[in-house]
């Protein structure tokens, strides 16, 4: 189970009822856009039981100029740990965008990258969590703080470089999740 990509609302219902934590450690990485969602005030309101969240804006990389850029191995380490994930944890992350996938892909490929593999999609978010009739809460989550301890998987990191030389090698399928608007640039970044 442990490397499987994606689970079904089911699947996670059935291992938060069989109390599968704190091995089970789950996650809400919906991002706060300026002026359009408080992530954090809708996960304080309404959130899948034993999920906690995770700040994407404010686990990243606080000097780069650009803008999501990789915390240090370092800060994620610690963050996650802040959280109670171990590196015997069973990661499971979504969102509450209105596709149920918008976010959560972004923190799934993040743990990848620091070399937990023990990480899985919730197939559909919350939204999906919700259609299917599952229960959430607004109960805050106690998690007791763990150490994790990670190795940067660099085959998952690509240069600006490594971008430039495979538009003529095409040695990898590069993928940009950004909206046809914002691909080719008349559509502004959210909040401006």
């Amino acid at each position: 189970m442990a490397s499987r990509a994606l689970v079904s609302a089911g699947w996670l219902s059935g291992a938060l009822k069989a109390k599968r934590a704190p091995a089970l450690r789950v996650l809400d990485s919906t991002w706060y856009s300026p002026g359009r969602k408080d992530a954090r005030k809708e996960f304080a309101e309404r959130h899948i039981p034993g999920a906690s969240f995770f700040d994407l804006e404010h686990c990243k990389d606080q000097q780069s100029p650009y803008e999501m850029m990789l915390p240090s191995e370092s800060q994620f380490a610690q963050y996650a740990g802040e959280l109670g994930i171990s590196n015997e944890s069973h990661v499971v992350v979504y969102d509450s965008d209105s596709n149920g996938m918008l976010y959560a892909p972004r923190l799934w490929w993040m743990f990848r990258v620091f070399g937990h593999d023990k990480v899985s999609l919730l197939d559909g978010g919350l939204v999906n969590w919700i259609k299917r009739g599952l229960p959430v809460t607004s109960e805050e989550t106690r998690v007791t703080p763990e150490t994790f301890r990670l190795t940067l998987n660099r085959s998952l990191l690509k240069r600006f470089e490594d971008v430039q030389e495979n538009i003529s090698s095409k040695r990898f399928q590069l993928v940009d999740t950004r909206s046809e608007g914002r691909f080719k640039g008349p559509e502004p970044k959210p909040g401006e």
